[in-house]
């Protein structure tokens, strides 16, 4: 992008991205009720019939788009830069859903994103300039110097302990060990994605990364890494309340990400320390925002005690008919 800085590039991707992600969870949960109001079938009831739904489809293809820009916004702009500014994504749904799904968002709520776009501000102004590596080999002797070294045994070690010990005897009971597997992965995960993409740009720039065995050192990791962040985080959303599930995870993510990065490419050499103090205080107050705001999301309100749901190819059905498939939501209904 001639004329326009990598930080600026890395910039305005991950502002798109974070635009993208956040209209494709209100695209979905309309394509979701959609769904279900013209079948009866909901997905939580394990119906399928949003796949019908051009709706959700619509989301899912945002979702991708937005997870591409974010992709290639790593490669441009560092992490310290790329990864707090994933809170807008949580902003643009939070005011959509407010005006399209009727999910009122309240006082403290509005203050949240004050605070997620104060803090998102402040990053951006103090960011380190990125500067790109000019081959894979170049990214492997930073991956292999002894201080991230000690970032990789100490994060798979936690990772062993948490899997071994903890997953089987707490796993269901406290919800910060799937979501540390998930972020101490989602940590490694990230670095290793910059280091395909910074291959990727340099390839299609004429310089070929492909035979470099470094390369695929970094897309095996990758692949790795993701496969069990999806697997824990998976368990996590089935094992917890949503709605702790995300700040939890945000912040644990975006942390351990920030780490890593700043260990591996040395984003914060030759920065400041009030820059790098201006970037924390900005990154603090980008998560207490994303707290607040979720704290304060209203929740999906659960069927009334006592109530009858009839689920059949009609959305309304007169109590009369003879019908076979209800759901009765009241425990005392089994005493």
């Amino acid at each position: 992008m001639g004329g326009v800085s990598d930080n600026s590039t890395g910039l305005i991707l991950a502002v798109l991205s974070s635009g993208f992600i956040g209209t494709s969870f209100i695209l979905k949960k309309k394509g979701l009720k959609r769904a279900a109001a013209s079948t009866g079938f909901a997905a939580g009831h394990g119906g399928y019939t949003y796949l019908q739904e051009p709706l959700w489809w619509a989301g899912m293809i945002t979702m991708i788009v937005g997870e591409a820009a974010n992709f290639v916004a790593y490669v441009y702009a560092p992490a310290v830069l790329v990864t707090p500014l994933g809170a807008l994504s949580i902003i643009v749904s939070a005011v959509l859903a407010h005006f399209l799904l009727k999910e009122r968002l309240k006082q403290m709520g509005i203050l949240g994103c004050v605070s997620c776009i104060v803090g998102s501000v402040v990053v951006v102004i103090h960011a380190p300039e990125e500067t790109t590596p000019t081959s894979v080999e170049e990214i492997w002797n930073l991956a292999i110097e002894p201080a991230f070294l000690i970032y990789i045994a100490a994060t798979l070690s936690l990772v062993a302990a948490l899997v071994m010990h903890f997953e089987p005897r707490y796993g269901q009971s406290n919800i910060l060990i799937y979501l540390g597997i998930c972020s101490l992965m989602g940590s490694l995960t990230v670095v290793s994605i910059k280091a395909i993409g910074i291959a990727i740009k340099l390839t299609l720039e004429g310089i070929s990364q492909v035979a470099y065995p470094q390369t695929w050192v970094f897309v095996t990791v990758a692949i790795v890494c993701v496969i069990t962040q999806l697997n824990y985080l998976n368990k996590a959303l089935d094992t917890f309340n949503t709605a702790i599930v995300s700040p939890i995870y945000y912040v644990m993510f975006t942390s351990l990400t920030i780490i890593a990065s700043v260990i591996m490419f040395q984003d914060w050499k030759g920065q400041s320390i009030s820059d790098i103090a201006s970037e924390v205080c900005g990154f603090i107050t980008v998560l207490s925002g994303t707290i607040v705001l979720h704290s304060t999301r209203e929740q999906e309100p659960s069927p009334a005690p006592g109530t009858v749901t009839w689920y059949d190819q009609d959305p309304i059905k007169a109590v009369e008919e003879d019908e076979h498939l209800i759901t009765v939501h009241n425990s005392d209904y089994f005493d």
